[in-house]
């Protein structure tokens, strides 16, 4: 029976050995942040958003101006110019949105440039992983700085080094 209970422990032993698997984790945010051409991206897309931001500050300073005057004068106006006036306001605050929208908006020139500049990278950082866990053989490979918590991290599991290197980047 103890010999029974001795090949049954062995065998169930050998065969969760058999299924492990390998974990590891990666910081994205740290890789990005150690690579050069990211960093001049995020610069540049950081200026182009400033770039932006100032320009539609202006035009609604503009559209403001016009409202107050607007205010301040509807006294001294007829029915037909005062129409006239908001309708000229109504179509500048129109102006506005839709410039906003083509610059920051969902489909807009920041994103589109966002994507132009930093995709290639990601997408070299995502490769780079996928190399690591096929030579590895890692089961999953999580992102610390991603979305998922990890409650607790053990440094030697840490990848994010050899992505780095994997890429040609030394830190």
């Amino acid at each position: 029976m103890k010999k029974l209970i001795l090949i049954f422990g062995i065998v169930a032993v050998m065969a969760t050995g058999a299924f492990a698997q390998k974990f590891a984790f990666i910081d994205s945010d740290y890789i990005l942040q150690n690579i050069p051409a990211f960093n001049a991206a995020q610069e540049q897309l950081d200026q182009l958003s400033a770039q932006y931001q100032k320009e539609l500050e202006s035009m609604y300073a503009e559209v403001e101006k016009m409202y107050q005057d607007f205010q301040a004068e509807s006294v001294l106006l007829s029915e037909d110019m005062k129409r006239k006036r908001e309708d000229v306001i109504i179509t500048r605050e129109k102006e506005y949105k839709d410039l906003q929208r083509r610059y920051f908006g969902p489909s807009g020139d920041l994103f589109k440039r966002r994507q132009a500049l930093v995709k290639p990278i990601q997408d070299d950082v995502f490769n780079a992983v996928q190399e690591i866990a096929n030579e590895g053989s890692y089961a999953v490979i999580f992102d610390k700085a991603g979305g998922t918590t990890l409650f607790f991290t053990n440094p030697r599991f840490d990848l994010s080094d050899q992505v780095l290197q994997k890429l040609g980047y030394k830190n």
